[in-house]
């Protein structure tokens, strides 16, 4: 994403329509049901976390969302289209793949793929360094980065096709305070700038700090949905409260 863009005034004018939604999907891995009669609509603006225990199904909403895996039944679609748009729609992983390229490479790499002219692509570069706080590092090979400092990397590659969807799945696990900080300023600084961003954290500080909505899951289906704050002084899905309360959810 452009530096400029990062420096709109004022909220974004994005349209609020769902960015992508979800209706009935199920997902079956060896007979069972890893999603079951999922129903989720992405918000045009903002940051929804994803959140709930483990086997949930958050990470694979995800992979839906990105148009990495399709649905055994059930509908997916991204503003009415049955397809997620490149580059509109845009995936980070936990643990983000590197290529063997140096910092700069791998965002050149990136902007070519996404269509940027070449003619375009060194300012951009230099902005997408600066957003990321990556200039003094620009010719090091990516490889060689530490943990927080590739994910800043994934973060701003993902951001440089400047996507309506930004989709994170634990973008700070294991990082430290410092790094987290980081991330979550670049991640506020595209909603700022009008991406839509679908969150999976297990980290309810950060789900506080950054999430406008939740949407809690449990046993691949959407349990409960309601705005941040509500969500954590009085969640209505009793699965919700358990899982604030620290309790075991079978």
């Amino acid at each position: 994403m452009s530096e400029r863009r990062f420096a709109a005034h004022g909220p974004s004018t994005v349209d609020a329509a769902p960015a992508a939604r979800l209706a009935g999907v199920r997902v079956l891995r060896g007979g069972q049901a890893l999603l079951d009669g999922l129903d989720l609509a992405v918000p045009g603006r903002g940051v929804l976390a994803l959140m709930g225990p483990n086997g949930a199904g958050k990470s694979l909403t995800l992979r839906l969302l990105a148009g990495l895996v399709r649905p055994d039944a059930g509908r997916a679609d991204w503003g009415g289209a049955a397809t997620p748009p490149r580059p509109q729609v845009a995936l980070v992983f936990q643990r983000p793949v590197m290529l063997r390229r140096s910092v700069r490479g791998t965002l050149a790499h990136a902007l070519a793929t996404y269509g940027v002219p070449r003619a375009a692509r060194a300012e951009r570069i230099a902005g997408l360094l600066r957003l990321g706080r990556l200039e003094a590092l620009a010719e090091r090979p990516a490889r060689r980065l530490s943990g927080g400092e590739q994910q800043r990397l994934a973060l701003v590659r993902a951001l440089g096709a400047e996507p309506r969807l930004l989709l994170l799945d634990e973008p700070t696990a294991s990082l430290d305070p410092e790094a987290t900080a980081a991330i979550e300023a670049l991640i506020r600084g595209a909603t700022e700038a009008g991406t839509a961003v679908v969150l999976v954290t297990h980290d309810p500080g950060q789900a506080r700090r950054l999430a406008d909505r939740v949407a809690f899951l449990h046993r691949g289906r959407l349990a409960g949905e309601q705005p941040a704050e509500s969500f954590f002084t009085a969640p209505a899905a009793p699965e919700a409260r358990a899982y604030l309360d620290g309790r075991l959810l079978l």
